[in-house]
């Protein structure tokens, strides 16, 4: 299945909800694709209300942008999201929510419900998280649920997914590689993007380089950024290079040739193309036409 999203999403930058001078610096930067303004795990219970109101402030005041606007909302039975769905639902500059902790259809199946009842934006679009053995489980059933053809993205939270299995999380992150690529796979056969791991080592470039190429090497489309410093590499890891584009725009071209003649097969600079190859050039063709 081959779709293309309304957002690109090479990066996700999470932005503390109740930091309004954050809100402020992130809600300008041009070179991100998407700015999650976070009411979940950066806001401390207390500040809560603080956060909420700081969003709806900024995302009111905010004119509509070509990047994309999400809201990071408290997880389904939290006891905090239905005060977070009545108050960012009605705004405009809404594009997307982020479900932490989807662990059940039935939290899909929430969120779209009120998108329908209450969103300003109808084209409101959902990301998933997958915190748990329990949200990978049932991932099939998860994305089943959404009905209404609004999920994009499944976002894997290193973290939270560690936590709930009692795993030792290692530089080499050995610990999570089936866990990663359960969601990939997911992802791909149904036309969802697939939103990496955030590197909590944030100053540093070289594990975080490392990490970006290990993530799209798995098949991830995106990886998670929690400081601005991280937005360039991880912006430019995700993206298909010009060189990539140029082979990829080739094969699609040789290929449309081809079967107007009744070939399958065909060879292209010494290399055997066939329909996996197409398909890969496809999918590099996709997410480069995403650009805003």
């Amino acid at each position: 299945m081959l779709r293309v999203p309304a957002f690109r999403r090479a990066c996700i930058l999470y932005i503390p909800g109740s930091d309004e001078r954050k809100i402020s610096k992130a809600l300008a930067l041009a070179n991100v694709d998407t700015r999650v303004l976070d009411l979940e795990d950066s806001v401390a219970l207390h500040r809560k209300d603080d956060a909420r109101r700081n969003v709806v402030k900024a995302l009111s005041t905010t004119p509509k942008s070509r990047l994309e606007t999400c809201v990071r909302i408290n997880s389904i039975g939290s006891g905090f999201d239905r005060a977070d769905l009545s108050a960012i639902l009605p705004l405009k500059q809404l594009d997307s929510l982020l479900i932490p902790k989807v662990n059940s259809p039935n939290d899909i199946r929430a969120v779209n419900e009120a998108i329908t009842a209450h969103a300003a934006n109808p084209n409101v679009k959902i990301l998933a998280s997958v915190e748990s053995a329990k949200s990978l489980i049932h991932l099939k059933e998860i994305i089943a649920a959404d009905t209404e053809q609004r999920l994009e993205a499944l976002v894997f939270a290193a973290e939270d997914y560690c936590a709930d299995l009692g795993l030792i999380r290692t530089p080499g992150r050995l610990e999570m590689v089936l866990g990663r690529q359960m969601v990939v796979a997911h992802a791909v056969a149904n036309g969802l993007q697939a939103i990496d791991l955030v590197c909590v080592d944030f100053k540093n470039q070289d594990v975080l380089r490392e990490e970006s190429k290990e993530g799209r090497t798995f098949g991830f489309t995106g990886k998670q950024a929690i400081h601005p410093n991280q937005v360039e590499l991880i912006q430019s890891s995700f993206m298909p290079s010009e060189s990539e584009i140029a082979y990829a725009t080739k094969i699609v071209d040789a290929s449309k040739h081809h079967a107007s003649v009744g070939a399958g097969a065909f060879d292209l600079d010494g290399k055997v193309v066939d329909a996996p190859v197409v398909l890969w050039a496809q999918r590099i063709l996709a997410k480069a036409s995403v650009v805003y």
